[in-house]
């Protein structure tokens, strides 16, 4: 009896020592801070429940218009994204809040508006929700000072003439048709209709009035609704629209050829000069006008990563300290001196321009930092690794600074080449230590092989057929082939795409277009797909220029080992 007394003693003590236990640990993370659960993220956009005036308001005659929200709002890039048409001067008006938050947007007009005229506040997608920054997409306020809101529209597409895809954001603008506009008038006049793609390549003018306009679309690197040929690229029509009969017009965006303009000579560095220009470049002339020793020498090669010529020049044994260039500047020959400050002798550098493997299909090839006339293939041995000698020559490119290496090669091999200080001479005379160089070749069965048949390739124009990887064209065609069947053979397995051009003047390149002489930039097709080749396969495919869509099934065939080239 004892014994259970005890032992029931003991069981009740174990039970509060239990409960007093739990109660701590309760208590412990009751007083635990923690940021609330909460419910679902929010993922409705504002909504505009009263405007004031109200929407399309005709007579309008105030100074200040309001937009009340269900919640608050925040303005995220409002001075872009804000479309106004016609256009308003950015100092003529303000757009509130400019930070924090409000349930209201308030436009505060500073100068009154054209009269009996239809305005439209297009917001793009700069209102957001303040806390989840859920965009109001393409909220659009119209209001009138006349009697009426005008109810015509424009609308769309925009493409690149060029690129596959256009850049997103451009600028589309309307001008009416008057006795004071000309062709001219978008370089220096503001349109009166404007209107945006935004983030599409879709387009849409509304509560327009009917009348004959000029439509152009801008990609408007200002943002000025200006036309600047250096920058802009621009897409046209030869003629006037006419409300309401034409609403759906198509563009094709393209870049002019910029004017051309010198912008003066630069020393660089020992005999080396750098004439800068902005624009095309095509052999536009420059002399060289400073008295020099009979023996003095030049030679000019175009610069590979910016838009200037390098003017390398040995004077031999005489000392120049400075040179003179005649320039046709802003249409004026201008003299332009380069002073040599501090020349510092440069020292000839070859290295390897071929990097990785070495492609099947092309050359091994150097590169030189100075121009490079004088080769000697009697110092060049190319081996492969197990000594065997191979016939080889040098080959200069027409820019100087390249030199193929030209020796036959075979698949999964391996080549030493090696270069003899005699080997190769600068214009200065300069030679180079002995150079050494490894590089390897795939396997036939690293590459893959596409075959292109081509269908309805309008046959009445000259066509380019390119082969694109990276946006680089490896491969091209500049004549049309038998049987409309281009073949592209030995490609490293990656992503390629096609694209067609029409060569309308068979100059054998893809012309541009020109603005004031109404010529519009030569057509472009891409074909519809990105075609993915693998490694040791074969890809037939066929490019229906006019029905440019997946309406035939995809044919890609894995190959046995593809046959060795005939070298």
């Amino acid at each position: 009896m004892c014994y259970f007394a005890k032992n029931f003693e003991g069981m009740i003590s174990r039970y509060r020592f239990f409960s007093a236990l739990l109660l701590l640990l309760f208590l412990v993370q009751c007083a635990k801070r923690a940021s609330p659960t909460g419910g679902p993220k929010d993922s409705i956009p504002p909504v505009l429940i009263n405007a004031s005036p109200k929407m399309n308001t005709v007579f309008f005659d105030k100074d200040e218009i309001r937009l009340t929200f269900n919640e608050f709002v925040k303005l995220k890039d409002v001075n872009k994204q804000l479309i106004i048409s016609p256009p308003i001067e950015r100092s003529k008006y303000t757009v509130n809040p400019t930070t924090g938050a409000s349930k209201k947007v308030v436009i505060k007009l500073l100068d009154s508006l054209i009269a009996n005229t239809t305005y439209t506040f297009n917001f793009g997608e700069s209102i957001q929700d303040f806390n989840e920054g859920n965009t109001s997409p393409y909220l659009t306020y119209t209001l009138s000072t006349g009697a009426q809101i005008d109810s015509l529209y424009v609308r769309g597409k925009v493409d690149d003439a060029f690129e596959e895809f256009p850049e997103s954001f451009i600028s589309l603008q309307l001008y009416p048709i008057d006795s004071t506009h000309t062709d001219s008038t978008i370089y220096h006049k503001k349109p009166f209709f404007v209107t945006s793609t935004l983030d599409t390549t879709l387009y849409k003018f509304q509560n327009i009035r009917a009348g004959k306009y000029q439509l152009i679309a801008l990609e408007d690197v200002a943002g000025n609704y200006l036309f600047d040929q250096n920058v802009d690229k621009i897409g046209f029509l030869e003629h006037p629209i006419e409300l309401p009969q034409d609403s759906i017009i198509n563009l094709r965006l393209f870049k002019e050829k910029t004017n051309f303009a010198w912008e003066g000579p630069t020393f660089i560095n020992d005999h080396h000069i750098a004439l800068a220009y902005f624009g095309a470049y095509e052999e536009q002339a420059f002399r060289m006008v400073s008295e020099v020793p009979d023996d003095f020498e030049f030679l000019v090669t175009k610069d590979r990563e910016k838009d200037s010529l390098n003017y390398w020049f040995n004077s031999g044994e005489t000392v120049l300290d400075s040179l003179k260039f005649e320039l046709e500047i802003l249409d004026t020959l201008r003299i332009k001196k380069v002073q040599f400050k501090n020349p510092i002798k440069d020292s000839l550098v070859i290295s390897a321009f071929t990097k990785g493997n070495l492609d099947l299909t092309q050359q091994f090839e150097l590169q030189s930092n100075l121009p490079i006339v004088k080769t000697d293939s009697t110092q060049l041995r190319v081996f492969h690794l197990d000594t065997v000698p191979i016939l080889a020559r040098f080959k200069i490119q027409e820019n100087y600074d390249r030199i193929y290496v030209h020796f036959e090669v075979l698949p999964n091999d391996s080549y030493q080449i090696k270069l003899f200080p005699n080997a190769l001479q600068d214009f200065w005379g300069h030679k180079h230590d002995t150079l050494s160089f490894k590089v390897r070749t795939k396997k036939i069965e690293d590459y893959g092989n596409i075959a292109l048949r081509l269908v309805n390739h309008y046959p009445e124009s000259p066509i380019i057929v390119q082969l694109l990887n990276n946006d680089k064209v490896v491969r091209y065609y500049d004549e049309k082939q038998a049987g409309n069947l281009y073949s592209f053979n030995m490609l490293s397995a990656g992503k390629y795409r096609i694209r067609l051009i029409l060569d309308t003047n068979g100059n054998k390149k893809w012309d541009t277009g020109n603005y004031l002489k109404k010529i519009q930039p030569e057509e472009v097709i891409y074909f519809w797909k990105e075609i993915e080749l693998r490694a040791n396969w074969d890809m037939n495919e066929t490019f229906n220029t006019i029905q440019n869509y997946p309406d035939l099934p995809e044919s890609a065939t894995a190959s046995v080992v593809l046959e060795v080239p005939d070298n």
